[in-house]
């Protein structure tokens, strides 16, 4: 199926509220204009990714990039203010859909301010919150702010329409990711890291909360692997708003340090990797792609954890796991997130082959599940929304 040609220029736009969805923004929009011959008006909050696509944000992601009750609320001031903001600039320049990226503590109230100014004004979601994982009620109240919903995983489309929100499955986006996990051999050779040194990547997450919460975790985690693998080498990659906390706090390391900025250093980080210890998130399913063994860990302040802790009925926390319905990747979270914990997890990928190949073949089926092999989801999500505003 082929989407026509609009017959007027189209306008659209789009918002996300962290660097995760930033990158889902940016491949979102390269898929829009390729449909569209690079005819499509698109505005909005972006960040490095969506901006490299032409994107002129209305603001940056900075202040909304938080997560956690007591990491939220100092910025709930400015982050309101983002959110009349970039309603109000909806609502004046009226394009044809607004399409609000992940964040849903940020994103669902510009949504709900967008149809309660202005009711005819399209929304749709791109990259549901897992309602299904917690707090189900949640789906019933975005039907009345949401007109559409594009679902990442397949059981999410069903699940959204049983509640009368209309739901496309298009697929994961991050699975396109997975041909750019490349230049392993040239990131060793530019940062001087011999091809046989012992190389474990660090992800602590983009979020000033998990900079503050996880990184001292994973700083300590990385002080008892050096003591036990002699030569081990880390590399940090880390986003513009937080790379001066993550350089401040990575001072005096253990072990030798290179610390990354850009997409594409990120990528070879991976494939250059011989493991990784990573913060629960989007970087999870980047990494499965890359074909590169890693442990999973998160932790938040008390309170959320405690608030939090009742409204989940999920097993596992990482992506890989839920598709599989098993630990194929051993997962920390909250009270488990302790640095001896994490180093024994992580020790056996840097030191046994066989290990390393188990989970490398469970992340390979894993990425099948997800959706790899098939078109792009950012080219079925754009035709889902080209094919929803056409008629309007």
């Amino acid at each position: 199926m082929s989407t026509a040609l609009p017959a007027k220029p189209r306008s659209l736009m789009l918002i996300c509220g962290e660097p995760s969805g930033d990158q889902l923004g940016g491949q979102l929009m390269a898929s829009l204009k390729a449909l569209t011959g690079d005819t499509i008006r698109i505005t909005g909050v972006g960040g490095e990714a969506m901006a490299a696509q032409g994107l002129q944000t209305l603001f940056p992601l900075d202040a909304t990039a938080v997560m956690g009750l007591r990491e939220v609320v100092p910025k709930i001031p400015e982050i309101l203010a983002r959110v009349r903001q970039a309603a109000d600039f909806a609502v004046e320049t009226q394009p044809d859909a607004v399409v609000l990226i992940d964040s849903p503590d940020f994103t669902h109230r510009i949504a709900r301010r967008v149809k309660k100014i202005a009711p005819r004004l399209a929304t749709i979601n791109y990259v549901a919150p897992q309602v299904w994982a917690s707090r189900a009620y949640r789906a019933r109240a975005m039907a009345r702010y949401f007109d559409m919903v594009l679902a990442l995983l397949p059981f999410e489309a069903p699940f959204f329409e049983k509640y009368g929100l209309r739901s496309v499955f298009v697929g994961h986006p991050a699975i396109e990711r997975a041909r750019r996990m490349t230049g392993g051999e040239a990131f060793r050779a530019r940062h001087g890291i011999a091809p046989d040194v012992p190389l474990l990547a660090v992800l602590p997450g983009s979020r000033t909360n998990e900079i503050r919460f996880i990184f001292p975790v994973f700083r300590e985690t990385v002080t008892l692997l050096a003591k036990r693998i002699p030569g081990l080498v880390t590399i940090l990659p880390t986003v513009p708003h937080v790379a001066a906390k993550v350089k401040a706090g990575a001072e005096n390391w253990p072990t030798p340090l290179h610390i990354v900025e850009g997409e594409d250093e990120k990528f070879a980080a991976f494939d250059a990797a011989d493991a990784a210890l990573a913060a629960s998130g989007t970087v999870t399913t980047e990494v499965a792609l890359s074909r590169t063994p890693l442990v999973v860990a998160y932790k938040v302040g008390w309170l959320t954890a405690t608030l939090m802790r009742p409204l989940i009925h999920v097993k596992f926390a990482t992506l890989v796991n839920l598709l599989l319905d098993r630990e194929a990747v051993p997962e920390f979270i909250q009270e488990r997130c302790k640095p001896a914990a994490l180093a024994d997890a992580v020790f056996p990928l840097l030191t046994d082959k066989a290990a390393a190949a188990r989970q490398v073949a469970d992340l390979d089926e894993a990425m099948r599940r997800l959706g790899q092999g098939g078109e792009h989801p950012s080219l079925r999500a754009a035709r889902a929304i080209l094919d929803f505003v056409q008629p309007r």
